[in-house]
């Protein structure tokens, strides 16, 4: 196959964390070609979707690439584009999906689906599965925060576009900084944030669970926050540690599996602290080396052997 990865810039990306460089390297060991660009580089030409894109020699070490050639090409070029650029879901990022929704309206093959990283925000596609969240609150109304606050007494506030823990706060009743925060996160009432009980479980680890094509990888990655810190994301300096899958875990990962399938996500990562779902990530699940680096099961391979099936 012939692959296009649409990502961060490649100088960013860590090449013994990174999940796109382990697919790439995975692409590669089974002898397909791999090509990237960043996102800005997508145009329109006579009603077709190209990219400017470096043909890749990817490898194993801490030297990870090197652009063979760059060429201008139509993304029906590719056997499949991979959209993984990550978050935030802003305004650039929505025009690209758009270009990425010409592209497939024209007969390239994108995953995860434009239409789906559009509409599925990845902390409200949760409320499609009302039986697995805890107590949410989705609002700009501080004031109305406020009485949730009130009656839960120990909530997280996050916003609804960001990603690696940015802008997650923990709030008490007797926080002095509550007003504040809240005033912050709602841009004074013009933005929508989301509000959940505090879940103890946290301490015991964030864990993300992967599903690949309607598959469920059979290892969590439980991201544990450090001392003192309420988030586990890796991003936070949280601690990763591989685990197998509870039956909560499975029961929760096998009912998202099929909804994800019928809506175009290939990929996702779902976010479950305890016995809660808090988030459905689209846009570019990440904690395959860690997986595999712990316990040996190679779900960058997984991954490329699902896309060879599909």
């Amino acid at each position: 196959m012939k692959l296009l990865f649409v990502a961060d810039p490649l100088g960013d990306l860590k090449p013994g964390k990174d999940s796109s460089v382990a697919m790439m390297r995975a692409a590669v060991a089974r002898g397909h070609a791999v090509f990237a660009a960043e996102a800005r580089r997508l145009q329109v030409k006579d009603g077709i979707v190209h990219t400017c894109c470096d043909a890749l020699e990817v490898r194993a070490d801490d030297d990870w690439y090197r652009v063979i050639r760059t060429d201008t090409l139509a993304l029906t070029d590719f056997d499949t584009v991979l959209m993984r650029t990550d978050p935030p879901v802003d305004t650039d990022y929505l025009l690209a999906t758009h270009l990425l929704g010409i592209a497939e309206a024209s007969g390239a093959r994108v995953l995860n689906r434009p239409a789906a990283l559009r509409d599925f925000n990845e902390k409200l596609a949760i409320l499609n599965f009302p039986q697995f969240v805890a107590p949410t609150f989705i609002s700009a109304d501080a004031t109305e925060i406020g009485n949730f606050l009130a009656v839960h007494h120990d909530i997280i506030v996050k916003p609804l576009t960001e990603m690696g823990g940015s802008g997650i706060f923990r709030l008490t009743r007797a926080d002095p900084n509550r007003n504040a925060i809240l005033e912050t996160l709602t841009r004074r009432g013009h933005r929508a944030i989301m509000a959940q009980r505090y879940l103890p479980a946290i301490a015991e680890g964030d864990k993300r669970i992967l599903l690949i094509a309607g598959e469920v990888v059979p290892w969590a990655l439980a991201r544990i926050p450090q001392p003192g810190e309420t988030r586990g994301n890796l991003a936070a300096g949280g601690i990763p540690r591989a685990q197998p899958l509870s039956p909560r875990d499975r029961e929760i990962a096998e009912t998202v599996a099929p909804w994800a399938q019928a809506n175009g996500v290939f990929l996702a990562g779902l976010d479950v602290i305890g016995d809660c779902l808090t988030e459905i990530n689209v846009t570019s699940p990440t904690g395959f080396q860690e997986i595999a680096a712990q316990t040996g099961h190679d779900a960058a391979a997984q991954f490329i052997a699902a896309l060879e099936r599909a």
